[in-house]
């Protein structure tokens, strides 16, 4: 059996239960994307973000990560004050904005109901985050968006939870030699309730690029 690809196919069938969310979300608004989104970003990224999954009206609108939800203004926001992006977000694909020596991805590639995909779906999509990390020939730095992408990121290189515990600006290096920094993830939830502040991420994501591009 050949290994997957860094992408899935837009119309992944792997999963029912996202597959009836994804066509559901088509009857009701056939001009969106809905679909397994791609990653976005550098091919020579020495930093990848990892984040949880589309949201409805995020990612699977636009169809690139982060795009149209309110996680993407802080993120997109913080990787061009980081130097690694070019232009200006607007919160649309076509806005022209670049990544610089940085990518995003996903831990799971299709969006769930109530953005809550189950253990069984994060497991069936790791080998596509295995196979985006393993593409990238100089990535140094992995900088995961909250525990489950943290948790994926860890298995994907054949590591249990455990071996590295989650908390926000944890660091911990990989077998394949990449450095791991995780931060909770810049979702509106945990921004207005002040458990991520913009400091707080930016410091984390600060750390990131120091490792990547040390």
């Amino acid at each position: 059996m050949s290994a997957p690809p860094p992408e899935a196919p837009r119309d992944c069938p792997l999963c029912p239960r996202l597959v009836a969310y994804r066509e559901a979300n088509a009857r009701a608004q056939p001009a969106w994307f809905n679909g397994a989104a791609p990653s976005f970003g550098d091919h020579e990224a020495r930093l990848l973000v990892v984040g949880l999954a589309p949201g409805r009206t995020g990612a699977n609108r636009t169809g690139r990560p982060f795009t149209g939800d309110y996680a993407g203004d802080l993120l997109y926001g913080t990787l061009k004050k980081l130097g690694l992006a070019e232009g200006e977000y607007r919160a649309d694909p076509n806005d022209g904005f670049t990544l610089k020596g940085a990518m995003i991805t996903n831990a799971v590639r299709c969006a769930p109901p109530e953005n809550k995909p189950t253990p069984a779906e994060i497991t069936t999509c790791r080998p596509f985050l295995a196979a985006r990390i393993a593409a990238l020939p100089k990535l140094r730095t992995v900088f995961a968006l909250g525990s489950i992408a943290h948790e994926s990121v860890l298995r994907a290189h054949g590591l249990k939870p455990g071996a590295a515990k989650f908390a926000h600006g944890a660091e911990a290096e990989l077998p394949s030699g990449l450095q791991l920094v995780s931060s909770y993830h810049c979702s509106r939830y945990n921004t207005q309730t002040r458990r991520l502040t913009t400091e707080m991420f930016e410091a984390a994501m600060a750390r990131a690029k120091a490792l990547a591009f040390a």
